[in-house]
């Protein structure tokens, strides 16, 4: 009998709760259900096995994300929706570094696959950001692909405490987002 108030929400959240505590690539079945209060067994009337718990995890994650920055970006053009965003991802990555793994090489099965849409919401996020630089438009998956190589090589060394020189981090990230900015003005229309 499955625990009363377990549904493939509660699973999918536990799981991505658990791979912040020990790294996505820890996370089992079988540990998280010793998490959930339930035998292993018992997750699957929620989850079809460990690969589609890892896709689930990968799909929350980058809802998250999303959301994070595309709601610090409202309001903001140029530099200022650039470091709005930059932030909020890094913040993010920070925060959640095992559900952010998963999303790292998941690839959707089709344009219907969850993964797909939430991929594409995070996506809008940074075209918003992308819009007041005013890049021409055979650049702007240069632009995305740039942002993304910065803001995640950052973060994610940060998350693993990558960093150990004494300089301040924070200082550092602002002078990865004024680089950035100076990157993308320099290539607009």
């Amino acid at each position: 009998m499955a625990r009363a108030g377990l549904d493939p929400t509660a699973v999918v959240a536990a799981g991505a709760t658990l791979a912040d505590e020990v790294g996505f690539a820890n996370v089992t079945m079988g540990l998280l259900a010793e998490r959930v209060g339930v035998r292993a067994p018992s997750l699957y009337k929620h989850v079809g096995g460990q690969e589609d718990l890892n896709r689930r995890i990968a799909a929350l994650a980058l809802v998250q994300a999303a959301d994070a920055v595309g709601g610090a970006v409202q309001g903001y053009a140029g530099r200022d929706a650039l470091a709005a965003a930059a932030r909020a991802f890094r913040a993010f990555v920070v925060q959640h570094p095992g559900r952010y793994t998963a999303t790292i090489g998941m690839e959707p099965s089709g344009p219907d696959d969850p993964l797909a849409t939430a991929s594409q919401r995070l996506l809008s996020a940074f075209m918003a950001v992308l819009r007041g630089y005013e890049i021409d438009e055979p650049d702007v998956d240069h632009a995305l692909r740039t942002l993304r190589s910065l803001f995640h090589g950052f973060a994610t060394l940060e998350a693993t405490n990558g960093f150990q020189w004494s300089t301040d981090i924070d200082d550092s990230f602002e002078w990865l987002v004024d680089f950035a900015d100076r990157g993308l003005r320099a290539h607009c229309g």
